[in-house]
């Protein structure tokens, strides 16, 4: 593989994570009645939703940028491990937060090799 599909490999898997967080900050600071809805089935007010959503459009953005996206990395992996408990506290599948977790690390072991190195026990390429 040539460095440059390897980099358009990187940014296109970035690209998506930050879809999939943004996507959810967006509906989460506009608080229509349905995110809203669901914030209360959660035992969650308008004001800390919104300020789950500015929490996950820093992380992602910390994710994005190279020098801070092991940073980030780590921010979105505890955020969906919040999710992940959310959810088994109010008796839901965990299944969409725990894919959305694995594709993050999946993504992240992929942009930082220095990851896989020291998660993985594995040398670098």
């Amino acid at each position: 593989m040539t460095a440059k599909t390897k980099k358009i490999i990187y940014w296109v898997l970035t690209g998506l994570v930050a879809f999939v967080f943004i996507g959810s900050a967006i509906g989460k600071l506009t608080a229509n009645d349905q995110v809203l809805q669901m914030a209360e089935g959660f035992g969650l007010n308008a004001q800390s939703y919104t300020m789950l959503g500015v929490v996950e459009i820093v992380s992602t953005l910390l994710f994005i940028y190279p020098r801070t996206g092991i940073i980030g990395t780590l921010l979105l992996a505890a955020y969906m491990g919040g999710a992940i408990a959310t959810h088994l506290e109010h008796g839901q599948s965990v299944i969409a937060p725990c894919i959305i977790q694995a594709f993050v690390w999946m993504v992240a072991l992929y942009r930082f090799p220095e990851l896989q190195t020291r998660i993985l026990n594995t040398k670098q390429s």
